[in-house]
């Protein structure tokens, strides 16, 4: 993707990273907004891809909306990169919607482009119904906000309950316990496998690097700094792709018709994933509906409490909309309001980043798929409070594509996963240059 000039000097006050250098925040400039009132009714544009947000909107239109004269419009947009590409686009030509779902990560991408507003005096006070690392992930420097959180993805760990136990396995709580119950599973009956690493979503590498505190993206003065192959991802990595090569946890990608068998006839016992995961179980292994339970991610010091974050997605404020006010107070209806985050819930299915919808209302019962734990959602609240910080860069798309390629040969071939991790360090760094950006290290 191309870069703005103004984006590129934008760049500076970009980071992610919780504790970071207090960096001054970098809006618009631009003057506040048109509001409804006097001037008539306001209406609003939404471009978003969670399912059942244009019945959400509708809560909106027939209570808030009638008090305030502003009416939303939900329109149904691709996610991932094409929504990312498409919003640039549009904003390029000064027709960005007023509002937009973007995923954490794509934000500095968004806010490099000069496409996102900083709402931080419409939202700011929204800040305590988030957990910090959560919060933290829409924030640019200590005091710019360009998003508020509408979705999160604790990673967590899965396990088949009656297939650990037929095998004398213990739920590991530390990453060495997980290497053991590998290993010794293996022994056991090698026809089966603990988990596999999988290389096509680089997602669930970010959160395992992300909880041993891996900050990715960071900025210097007027630089960008590149940690991909920093110490903590490099342990991340070298753990993995030594269970790898010496054949103790499997090597076969996530999403594939032999991932979902394996699965669902139980030759792979344990997966690490996010709180979305009953979902993906529902449909990939039916035949094993209340035999999984759900844990606390492994830590790597026993005794410590965090998780990576798998996931997610926030409502952001364009710079093109003639009202941002009325959206922003739009975006925090929609991400802390009582009736909203229940119809999200129900009518998108998603886990909600406000903390007081994670638990009782719509979450007040366990997934379907696990009935054999009741306190689902309760432990997955404790374990949301835990998400480490993350630190997102203006080409995260970049990065990505580089860890499916690299990562992909490594592990079919059982080679050096920190070779890998280089390749990917090597083309994110070339990339930034390549586009404007200052880059050290």
């Amino acid at each position: 993707m191309q870069f703005t000039t103004r984006g590129r000097l934008m760049a500076t006050c970009l980071t992610l990273a919780l504790g970071a250098t207090a960096l001054a925040a970098c809006g618009s400039g631009d003057g506040d907004d048109a509001e409804s009132g006097s001037d008539g009714p306001v209406s609003l544009t939404y471009w978003a891809w969670a399912p059942g947000m244009d019945k959400v909107a509708d809560i909106w239109n027939t209570t808030e909306g009638k008090k305030t004269g502003v009416t939303v419009t939900v329109k149904k947009q691709a996610s991932g990169d094409d929504l990312v590409t498409k919003i640039i686009t549009a904003a390029k030509a000064k027709k960005a919607p007023d509002l937009v779902q973007a995923e954490y990560q794509a934000l500095p991408t968004l806010v490099s482009n000069d496409v996102l507003a900083d709402i931080s005096s419409e939202v700011g006070d929204a800040k305590g119904q988030f957990a910090p690392g959560v919060w933290q992930q829409t924030t640019l420097g200590t005091d710019a906000v360009y998003a508020v959180p509408q979705d999160s993805g604790p990673m967590m760990f899965y396990y088949r309950e009656d297939l650990f136990k037929e095998y004398g396995l213990t739920v590991p709580t530390t990453w060495d316990e997980f290497a053991d119950a590998a290993r010794a599973l293996k022994k056991k009956d090698p026809s089966k496998a603990l988990t596999t690493f999988s290389s096509n979503d680089a997602g669930l590498f970010a959160g395992l690097a992300q909880q041993a505190g891996a900050r990715w993206w960071t900025t210097q003065g007027e630089t960008w700094k590149v940690g991909i192959a920093d110490a903590a991802t490099a342990k991340v990595a070298d753990f993995w792709g030594g269970l790898v090569k010496e054949g103790a946890i499997d090597n076969q990608p996530m999403y594939t018709p032999s991932w979902n068998k394996a699965l669902n006839t139980g030759k792979q016992l344990a997966w690490v994933s996010a709180v979305w995961a009953p979902g993906t179980l529902t449909t990939a292994a039916p035949d094993t509906k209340g035999k999984w339970a759900m844990a606390p991610l492994p830590q790597w010091n026993a005794g410590e409490h965090r998780t990576g974050s798998w996931g997610g997605s926030s409502t952001g404020v364009t710079n093109d909309s003639g009202h941002k006010k009325a959206a922003a107070r739009f975006a925090a209806w929609l991400n802390t309001d009582s009736r909203a985050l229940a119809a999200l819930v129900k009518e998108g299915g998603i886990y909600p980043a406000a903390t007081a919808a994670q638990t009782g209302g719509a979450l007040s019962a366990a997934p379907g798929f696990f009935p054999n734990q009741p306190d689902f959602y309760a432990q997955a609240a404790e374990i949301a409070k835990t998400t480490a910080p993350s630190a997102w860069g203006p080409n995260v798309n970049v990065a990505y594509t580089a860890f499916r390629d690299s990562f992909a040969s490594a592990a079919k071939n059982k080679s050096d996963f920190g070779a890998a991790l280089g390749v990917i360090q090597r083309d994110t760094v070339a990339d930034l240059k390549k586009q404007g950006f200052e880059v050290t290290g």
